[in-house]
């Protein structure tokens, strides 16, 4: 068989198998196969050296006519399946430009986040730095330096999560504030926010898991005159600059003297509503003067330094800025009602 009748069947065999071809893919490995270097036409161009010398360039030029003619074909069948595959995309992924449009689901900030937020903006306001500590903690630090020795009620094992004797999830974030003590770089005027754990069932007020914001002031000369004017300004940033204070003899280890303060009702003016259960006020800390001898502990002379302390349940005052009745409600993750805030 010669060289012209080899190229015109390798022709008609690779004319078959591009029309025969059923996509792009099929497409490319009947190019390969008959154009690459390894190729069909390739392999025949080997044989070129048993083709006398006159005949050759005829040859040749017969050879580049039947690349041409299969490149001319792979080209246009290549162009035929692009247009057949753009047309059945266009036909799967139809928009009815008349439907309206995804909203784009966007978060926002927590109820517990906003009300601390408002809280540091307050304190900061004041002069105060946020200060944060760790949430499993010693137990020197979380009682014995804030006057709660070993044998003490809040120490039972039914009230405080241990992890060992001298190691526990923190029931309050009163341990920041001996930590900050430590360090002696007096004067202090801080803040504590954070995550506090106590062993409590859960229920519309109480959860095992809570937050607290705890603020404590050392310096020279400071009194129980400081603390009420402080938390009075507090209230009234916080509850509206006609909010009244009212503060009630209490007792907690670590502060003396201490008190619970109660604001004026905001829903009712101090008259009396549901919102206060009739009495007009609505308790919302508990406070004090540091006590001489967790000053001591924590390496600061009482004779030299006073201070004073108070603690903010952060859900308490969510739950009464945007009148919530039920605690579990901030955990629910329940969207309809977090996209409210």
């Amino acid at each position: 068989m010669d060289m012209k009748q080899k190229l015109q069947e390798l022709h008609e065999e690779a004319v078959r198998k591009i029309q025969a071809s059923e996509g792009l893919e099929r497409l490319n490995e009947v190019r390969v196969a008959y154009l690459g270097k390894k190729g069909e036409l390739t392999a025949l161009l080997k044989g070129m050296k048993d083709v006398s010398a006159e005949e050759r360039p005829v040859v040749g030029q017969l050879v580049n006519e039947t690349r041409n003619k299969i490149e001319g074909i792979l080209e246009e069948t290549k162009k035929k399946l692009e247009a057949a595959a753009l047309e059945a995309q266009l036909q799967e992924e139809v928009i009815d430009v008349t439907l309206p449009a995804k909203k784009a689901q966007i978060g926002h900030r927590h109820p517990n986040t906003i009300a601390l937020e408002e809280l540091e903006r307050i304190f900061i306001g004041m002069g105060y730095e946020v200060v944060e500590g760790p949430e499993v903690e010693y137990a020197d630090y979380n009682f014995t330096k804030l006057n709660i020795p070993e044998g003490h009620p809040a120490r039972d094992e039914q009230d405080t999560f241990f992890i060992n004797s001298s190691i526990l999830l923190r029931s309050q974030t009163s341990p920041v504030q001996a930590r900050t003590m430590e360090k002696g770089k007096l004067p202090i005027r801080m803040i504590a926010p954070g995550r506090v754990f106590r062993s409590d069932e859960v229920d519309a007020t109480h959860s095992p898991s809570f937050h607290q914001v705890e603020g404590l002031v050392i310096d020279k000369k400071i009194t129980l005159a400081d603390l009420k004017g402080t938390l009075e300004e507090f209230a009234r940033e916080l509850f509206g600059p006609e909010t009244k204070t009212k503060f009630r003899p209490h007792h907690f280890p670590f502060t003396e003297p201490s008190a619970e303060m109660d604001v004026s009702c905001f829903k009712c003016g101090g008259v009396g509503c549901r919102f206060c259960k009739g009495s007009g006020w609505i308790e919302i800390l508990g406070c004090g003067m540091v006590h001489p001898h967790v000053l001591e502990m924590c390496g600061i002379d009482p004779k030299r330094y006073t201070g004073f302390a108070f603690g903010i349940g952060l859900e308490r005052i969510a739950l009464l800025k945007y009148e919530i009745d039920d605690m579990r409600l901030l955990y629910e993750n329940d969207v309809r009602f977090l996209k409210q805030f």
